[in-house]
């Protein structure tokens, strides 16, 4: 069972009986109700596209300095379809991903004394990162829309992967000798719901 950010149900079983759907809807009730609550209490951030563009938990103008690559790109457009804007946002946020989270990936690396064997970045629809066991470690491009201190917590998480491959007790007492206010800061990125 599952439930979107917009509160869509969606029930995968083997039974096909409406009966069957019907009572296990009602038997879970209680934790349906508690999810669309704890999605309504999401903040949800959104621009208009074209006139606006989020970056590091800030809306900026078009027209301001932080924006000057993205209107470059959307000036290049020939015909601005919603496709097309939208995939010269994400270009965007890529560019800047790479830049930006390359540099703090090495800086935290070297804090923590560990070594990664290679970045990816890649626009994600349901994690922030990941590190592989082979010492990879891939960021959601996304992750640019959000604030610097959040940004912190994804890569330390992630690197931290590097010693440990689970989310134990030892994983996050290792996070939290790096970022001493990391549960209060991962309540703050749990909450964060970025539209496209």
């Amino acid at each position: 069972m599952h439930i979107s950010h917009s509160g869509v149900i969606t029930v995968k079983t083997p039974h096909k009986s409406k009966r069957f759907v019907s009572a296990l809807l009602n038997d879970k009730s209680s934790w349906i109700e508690k999810q669309i609550e704890k999605n309504a209490l999401r903040s949800k951030i959104t621009i208009n596209l074209e006139d606006e563009v989020l970056l590091f938990g800030e809306i900026y103008s078009i027209d301001s300095a932080e924006a000057t690559k993205l209107r470059e790109k959307l000036h290049r457009l020939r015909t601005a379809t919603k496709e097309k804007v939208l995939k010269a946002y994400d270009t965007f946020y890529k560019e800047a991903a790479m830049l930006y989270l390359t540099q703090e990936a090495n800086r935290q690396a070297k804090r923590m004394n560990l070594q990664f064997s290679g970045l990816k970045f890649r626009k994600m629809k349901s994690r922030w990162g990941s590190c592989s066991s082979k010492g990879i470690v891939t960021f959601n491009t996304k992750l640019m829309k959000l604030e610097k201190e959040l940004i912190l917590y994804v890569v330390i998480h992630e690197l931290a992967h590097l010693v440990h491959m689970n989310h134990s007790k030892a994983f996050h007492d290792l996070v939290e000798a790096y970022l001493p206010n990391s549960k209060e800061i991962r309540k703050r990125l749990k909450a964060v719901s970025i539209v496209s």
